[in-house]
């Protein structure tokens, strides 16, 4: 019998304006679903620290939920000029870094995700 795996993609601006606790919350709720997510974006490092934190106390709660996989992935930009450069990082700070790509995935479904600096694989358990 084979299962059925969900991928959930989750544009940048679904989590841009909410709180880090609303965006923590809800990719947990999500995850908890047996749910793969492929966010457009990048957490922030303090808001991946929250989300393996909640992780655990909710495992700790749960018997079903076993934890979450998770990478997030910048493309290399090579061969840009200073300008080119300066003008990507500018854009990011504002606008927030919307060519990051993260996965997060439950670790009922996700055996391990690998990822180099051309590619993201998700190996999954049979």
């Amino acid at each position: 019998m084979s299962k059925d795996v969900t991928i959930q993609f989750i544009p940048f601006g679904e989590l841009a304006y909410l709180t880090s606790y609303k965006r923590i919350k809800k990719l947990i709720d999500i995850v908890s679903e047996d749910k793969i997510i492929l966010i457009q974006g990048k957490l922030a490092p303090w808001e991946e620290a929250d989300l393996i934190e909640e992780t655990m106390k909710k495992i700790g709660k749960s018997s079903k939920f076993k934890g979450i996989e998770l990478v997030s992935f910048v493309p290399e930009t090579k061969g840009l000029t200073f300008l080119q450069s300066m003008r990507e990082k500018v854009a990011s700070s504002l606008v927030g870094n919307r060519e990051a790509m993260t996965v997060i995935g439950p670790a009922t479904v996700v055996r391990e995700i690998k990822k180099d600096p051309t590619k993201i694989q998700v190996m999954l358990r049979k």
